[in-house]
């Protein structure tokens, strides 16, 4: 007979795990999930389990499995329950590894979010420049070049610049506040068109290309749901922007709009422009990128216009494309997004320091040769070979009790490793010797993962309601 073990979980968790058990299939026991009745697993503790726990929910199991969090004296709870009980991994996602199999990799090769990078300095650059720019943005993830007009700027070589990117095999997007411009970039044959009104939306009658539509007064949704039932009316296809603004000015107003866009409209194509966060608020970009590309994902947001302006939002590109497909991953697995993907972690790690100070020492006190070792814990830098154990924050407190007899090589080495001990304890990074720290996406090092896993590119499709991807 099977042993029958019982999973105890939170709310969040609930969906995650049982897709994870399910996908574990065929098992050597029998299994059923309970939820607890509190929203963070990890949250939970032994009085409460002893509390929540009816004789009636585990009459049939042989084994409780607790998350790895769990908080409290779980032998003294079995003795009170009358059932074994232990804890398991801190992640669902390890519940594989847990019973003896290989955790299933992270699928990072889908999104349902084009990324329109735009080129904000296109009539200043030639052909040749505009292309160069374009095929960086499309190696860091982009789905459409955007090409940005500036004001009062002539741009006679814009039609040229179009012919040059679609020949290229590029979607291309046109920017600018000037008529003038958008109906020149309608008759070279551009994609899209950045924006349009419901003053303006007549342009859409005169070409091909699909437009996103903004409010005419800023702020207003009723001004951009005005154009967009405009739009429907000529049978056009559109793509709605209400427009995310800075923060502290009108932040949050602003992603409530998006809100209630999507509430009012629940299949409108629409767009956020990530700019106005990442490049207006001096914060890393990748946190950034994730929190907006969470909100994006919730709403079902097919299209992000992402720049590259400010020298600190100079990885947002990649950013922008590893979140979408997280999210995305996140999403379909009906979890958290965490242990998809550690290129968003740019300046610190969630499990930096994987060896105690305890673990280190009895580590050192089995070392027979001069060879210097180093480790970093929660307490600092440790360093250590046959002649004993040394522990400092500081690097330059080690040098004066090494024998390195005027080997400057190895003097050299044991800097370099240092300062990268430095470096991982003061953020919070894991640190391997011999082993160059982990920066995520803003590495200029392409992550050969995500690359190996990128698809091949989406098609853009439009129809009367729909020009989303």
């Amino acid at each position: 007979m099977s042993e029958k073990l019982l999973f105890l979980t939170g709310k969040l968790a609930e969906p995650s795990l049982h897709k994870v058990l399910q996908e574990l299939t065929p098992l050597p026991f029998d299994y059923r999930v309970h939820q607890l009745g509190l929203s963070v697993a990890a949250l939970m503790t032994d009085k409460m389990i002893g509390r929540r726990l009816t004789p009636e929910i585990i009459a049939d199991c042989d084994q409780i499995i607790v998350p790895g969090r769990c908080r409290g004296d779980l032998e003294l709870l079995s003795q009170q329950l009358g059932v074994s009980i232990i804890r398991g991994p801190e992640e669902v996602k390890d519940l594989p590894i847990f019973f003896g199999r290989e955790r299933k990799q992270p699928d990072l090769s889908r999104y349902d979010v084009n990324i329109f990078a735009e080129i904000v300095d296109a009539p200043d650059r030639d052909i040749a420049g505009i292309l160069e720019r374009a095929n960086y943005y499309r190696d860091n993830g982009a789905n459409v070049i955007d090409i940005g007009c500036l004001p009062e700027e002539k741009f006679p070589h814009m039609e040229e610049a179009i012919a040059a990117l679609h020949e290229a095999g590029f979607k291309v997007s046109v920017d600018s506040l000037e008529i003038s411009d958008l109906r020149r970039a309608g008759k070279a044959g551009a994609d899209f068109v950045l924006s349009l009104t419901e003053k303006t939306y007549h342009l859409a009658e005169e070409m091909d290309t699909v437009p996103i539509l903004v409010p005419a007064e800023r702020g207003s949704l009723e001004s951009l749901e005005r154009a967009m039932e405009l739009m429907d009316k000529i049978n056009r296809p559109w793509i709605a922007d209400p427009i995310i603004e800075p923060i502290h000015f009108g932040f949050t107003n602003s992603i409530v709009r998006y809100h209630e866009l999507r509430r009012r409209y629940p299949d409108a194509p629409m767009m956020m422009g990530v700019g106005n966060l990442t490049e207006l608020t001096d914060a890393d970009t990748s946190g950034i990128n994730a929190l907006l590309f969470g909100i994006i994902s919730e709403l079902r947001i097919t299209n992000v216009l992402a720049t590259e302006v400010s020298p600190h939002a100079c990885k947002a590109i990649r950013e922008a494309d590893v979140a979408r497909r997280m999210m995305f991953a996140a999403r379909e697995d009906s979890s958290l997004p965490r242990d998809f993907t550690a290129d968003l972690l740019v300046s610190h790690d969630r499990r930096p320091f994987p060896d105690s100070a305890q673990e280190i020492a009895e580590l050192a006190s089995n070392i027979k040769d001069p060879n210097y070792r180093i480790k970093v814990a929660e307490q600092g830098i440790y360093m250590f070979n046959r002649d004993g154990l040394m522990q400092d924050i500081d690097p330059f407190a080690f040098y004066p009790q090494l024998d390195l007899k005027d080997d400057t090589g190895h003097a050299f080495y044991l800097g370099a490793e240092l300062a990268k001990a430095q470096i991982a304890w003061q953020l919070g990074k894991r640190y391997t010797q011999d082993e160059e720290l982990t920066w995520g996406c803003a590495s200029n090092k392409v992550e050969e993962d995500l690359t190996q896993q990128k698809a091949e590119g989406t098609t853009i499709k439009t129809g009367k309601k729909c020009g989303t991807a």
